[in-house]
């Protein structure tokens, strides 16, 4: 079952940090399967309100997010999808996205810290369990 949830999964990161240790995590599953995994980096919109960073610094925020994702994953010879995300509800959008790729599941390694705190623990990590119309799964 594991292996069938894993075929097309839509993978949030947060941060180059969050990216590498998810990638750890899901190195082994890469490793042993053909997996087709779209990661995503949702860029916060604050709908009216200012944003809390620039549009540009924050694009080139999710970038170095993606290479810390891709680089090992280059490594070993696999390739990834990537992209980045805008929408006032960080939840609604990774489910959005999950639709239009068709995804297998959603998964993502919950961690404490800064925005990685605000993406994938608290109300966000329960939301996404609660009303995912997607599998999630949250690695250890």
């Amino acid at each position: 079952m594991v292996a069938s949830l894993l075929d097309r999964p839509l993978v949030p990161v947060a941060n180059p940090d969050d990216a590498a240790t998810t990638y750890e995590k899901l190195r082994p599953y890469f490793l042993e399967q053909d997996i087709d995994a779209t990661v995503v980096n949702v860029i916060e919109k604050a709908g009216g309100a200012p944003d809390k960073a620039g549009v540009e610094q924050r694009q080139e925020h999710a970038e170095e997010t993606f290479d810390a994702f891709e680089e090992p994953a280059e490594t070993d010879g696999i390739t990834v999808d990537t992209e980045v995300l805008y929408g006032t509800d960080i939840v609604d959008a990774i489910n959005d996205a999950a639709a239009e790729v068709d995804a297998s599941a959603i998964v993502f390694v919950s961690r404490g810290g800064g925005r990685l705190l605000d993406l994938v623990s608290g109300s966000v990590r329960s939301r996404l369990v609660a009303e995912s119309d997607f599998p999630v799964i949250v690695l250890p």
